[in-house]
């Protein structure tokens, strides 16, 4: 069995890092707005099993494919294990579609094919829910969907909650909900776009289900529970806390934490920063107000961006959120780092500054080459039909291949950059504070 990162606490789940990125980052935000107790987890240490401490295993947002290739064929069987022993599965989006057939199979359920889906929705959406206690204290079951998939379940799946209504503050590729809607225009559009854009084809889809494994309990989420500072969500992942911890005896204290701490603390960081990581946050926040002043994309709320169709846009903001997010922990320690019970040897800061000069010596050309892609992709747009993947510009098109391959689900330069970053979070944030906890739940 596995202690993920030094230390358990009971009733804590273990979050699963790997090939979450963003993702990882505004569920490790949502749980601890929550007041939920958790532990991070690498892929590479599931090969030593689940701890029977850790009832529950979460695995946030991300490209499947690519986390089933980061747990490996071991990590994938320790799963199913530890689940079939009677542990629980919690996985959202991405971590949903990991544990269907094409993956763990751990539930009878299958994504549905791109052609059958609207691949390009993201928003607030109301779900139309049954009387699961996974609903308790919800008066309107709105959420955020992520660019979700969309399921199809056999019959010993249980439905908790279905897509209803798209709100009008949601979008469908780079169109808005509710403009697009008034005008009635979705048909055009998708002979235009060629995809399906009009989210009143996921009505009555699943959403969120329900399945067993073994004598443990599978629970999917395509939407986001874990969106950071959502009340319903909030209340959410405390009772499916609850009932997934219940059966193993450990009590949750009645309050939740409230909200973020800071509301804007994704973006906002201390002005502390050492000069090499000062010098990076300011190229990665320069190439996002490039976009801006471009009209490429806009913030839509302070963990979330909105793109132009023709540009990639989750990558740009992915590489921002992990920049923010190692500016604010090492801003934020207020020690110093060489006396805090680093490993013996090289010093906790000299790791971390030597890490990130590495980062550093991809990031600075990426940004540079990234900066002029946009410009590219921002003149294109006057000229031609642009996608993300498709353009008549073999400039462009180089640039493309060489940033980010021609792969959606992340590859090329970007992929580098984005896994190294990642190693620094998950190091910073596991060495400091290996069990996450609100002041109430310790």
């Amino acid at each position: 069995m596995v202690n993920p990162v030094g230390r358990t606490k009971k009733g804590a789940m273990a979050l699963l890092w790997d090939e979450s990125f963003i993702w990882g980052v505004t569920a490790y935000r949502a749980l601890k707005e929550a007041g939920l107790p958790f532990a991070l987890l690498r892929a590479r240490e599931l090969k030593a099993g689940l701890s029977g401490e850790y009832p529950a295993l979460f695995v946030p947002g991300g490209w499947a494919s690519n986390k089933m290739r980061a747990v490996g064929r071991d990590g994938a069987a320790r799963i199913r294990d530890f689940v079939a022993n009677g542990g629980a599965y919690i996985g959202f989006c991405g971590g949903a579609g990991m544990a269907t057939g094409e993956g763990l199979a751990l539930i009878n359920a299958a994504r549905k094919p791109t052609p059958e889906r609207v691949p390009s929705f993201s928003g607030p959406v109301r779900l139309v829910t049954n009387d699961d206690p996974l609903w308790k204290g919800i008066d309107d079951p709105v959420f955020h969907a992520w660019w979700p998939s969309q399921l199809s379940v056999g019959r010993d799946v249980s439905v908790l909650a279905a897509y209803g209504q798209a709100l009008p503050g949601a979008f469908s590729s780079d169109l808005n909900v509710g403009d697009t809607s008034a005008a009635g225009g979705w048909k055009e559009l998708e002979a235009y776009y060629g995809i399906n854009l009009d989210p009143a084809r996921m009505e009555g889809d699943p959403a969120v289900v329900r399945g067993r494994f073994g004598h443990g309990t599978v629970l999917l989420s395509l939407v986001h529970f874990d969106s950071p500072g959502d009340p319903n969500g909030r209340r959410v992942l405390r009772n499916m806390w609850e009932e997934t911890v219940h059966s193993f005896g450990y009590a949750l204290d009645r309050e939740e934490a409230g909200g973020p701490e800071d509301p804007v603390s994704l973006v906002a960081v201390r002005q502390t920063l050492p000069p090499l990581l000062e010098g990076m946050k300011e190229a990665v926040d320069g190439l996002i107000e490039l976009g801006v002043r471009n009209f490429l994309w806009f913030p839509r709320n302070p963990f979330m961006l909105q793109w132009r169709r023709g540009v990639r846009g989750l990558e740009y903001w992915s590489l921002k959120v992990l920049m923010d997010e190692i500016a604010e922990l090492i801003s934020a320690r207020g020690e110093d780092p060489e006396q805090a019970g680093g490993a013996p040897g090289k010093g906790r800061a000299a790791r971390t500054e030597e890490a990130l000069a590495k980062v550093k010596e991809i990031l600075l050309p990426f940004v540079d080459e990234a900066r002029l892609l946009l410009i590219l992709e921002r003149q294109a747009m006057g000229r031609e039909r642009l996608t993300f993947e498709e353009s008549s510009d073999s400039r462009i098109t180089a640039m493309r291949e060489r940033l980010f391959s021609r792969s959606k689900s992340h590859g090329g330069l970007f992929k580098t950059l984005i896994d190294r970053m990642d190693g620094i979070l998950y190091s910073l944030l596991t060495e400091d504070r290996p069990i996450f906890q609100t002041e109430r739940s310790r």
